[in-house]
């Protein structure tokens, strides 16, 4: 068991290996048991299930807290605010994907659960290239800082701009190389049929698996922010992983109630991209003053109230539509 003390990323393997044990412990909960056969999640039991992934993402920050310092602790709860928010955002999208593949809702958990095994695989990957990156250019911090503040302004000028999915070069790209059927067949990725021109049976890949990829893609897109954005926080690979993995495994319970009221957070865009903006100024701030860096509490707390106006100014803005809908459902 000795292997267990090697020192892998600055933290003994059994710390990693802990971790995994525990994302592959709820993985397989999530799909073996609760979710065994396909059906349709409520807003009732995706609350309850979101609720019950914050409160473990939370237990694991408090034990970083105790095995690895007050100031690790605090650098995993932000990364975890930080990542949990920007995910709501990418929530927002994988509606419109759904919708523009007319995905039922009974199928949607499967699609989101094999985005999830993607995230955590493409995520190490870009988690590991960018600690190796950090490690030998240092400078490579300021780069990261300068694209979060430019992801940021961008966003602020795209907040009103809705994600087109059939403009994306990828969706073209695939449906010009490879099969795919025009309509669903359950919860089938491919199926096998009969080709339009030879007339042979021949594998096709089924919207349901376009809506896959397509969720990978966005994923992608945002792993581009929401990386640099923790490393602005820490530079410790195993609290930008965990923290990372942590709050998105609990994106597909999240979505089932977020989806369906999108519009009630439209101002959230805004208050994200201030929020990369100061992520991203905090290295050059601290540089300045020459500080190591802006100190977790602080940084902590600015987050927090960033989101805080940015979800509230959302419900109060859209309230009549809350009452619109209240008054719809009246008899």
């Amino acid at each position: 068991m000795e292997f267990l003390g090697y020192i892998w990323l600055d933290k003994p393997l059994w710390m990693w290996a802990a971790f995994l044990a525990i994302v592959v412990t709820l993985l397989t909960l999530d799909l073996g048991v609760l979710h065994k056969k396909q059906r349709e999640i409520g807003v009732t039991e995706s609350l309850t299930l979101s609720a019950v992934y914050i409160v473990l993402g939370l237990g694991f920050g408090g034990w970083v807290w105790w095995y690895m310092g007050a100031t690790a602790g605090m650098q995993y709860v932000t990364g975890f605010v930080i990542e949990k928010s920007l995910a709501m955002d990418n929530v927002f999208v994988i509606a419109m994907i759904f919708a523009y593949f007319a995905v039922p809702r009974l199928y949607q958990h499967r699609v989101l659960f094999y985005g999830i095994l993607g995230v955590i695989i493409l995520r190490a990957i870009m988690i590991g290239l960018g600690a190796t990156l950090v490690e030998q250019f240092s400078w490579v911090l300021y780069v990261f800082a300068a694209f979060l503040i430019f992801t940021g302004v961008k966003m602020w000028a795209l907040a009103d701009k809705a994600y087109d999915v059939g403009a994306s070069p990828v969706l073209r790209w695939v449906k010009r190389r490879f099969r795919v059927t025009d309509d669903l067949h359950g919860e089938r990725f491919f199926v096998k049929q009969a080709d339009a021109k030879t007339g042979k049976l021949a594998w096709y890949m089924t919207p349901l698996f376009l809506a896959l990829i397509m969720v990978e893609v966005v994923d992608l897109v945002f792993a581009v922010d929401s990386v640099p954005a923790i490393f602005a926080i820490t530079t410790d690979p195993f609290i930008v992983y965990t923290s990372n993995i942590f709050a998105i495994l609990g994106l597909r319970a999240l979505y089932f109630a977020l989806a369906a009221m999108v519009d009630r957070f439209h101002y959230l865009k805004y208050a994200l991209a201030v929020l990369l903006v100061f992520i991203g100024s905090k290295i050059f701030v601290a540089d300045a003053l020459g500080l190591a860096k802006v100190p977790p509490a602080a940084s902590l707390s600015i987050t927090f109230a960033i989101l805080a106006v940015g979800v509230g100014y959302s419900l109060w803005k859209t309230r009549g539509r809350a009452i619109a809908e209240v008054g719809s459902r009246q008899p």
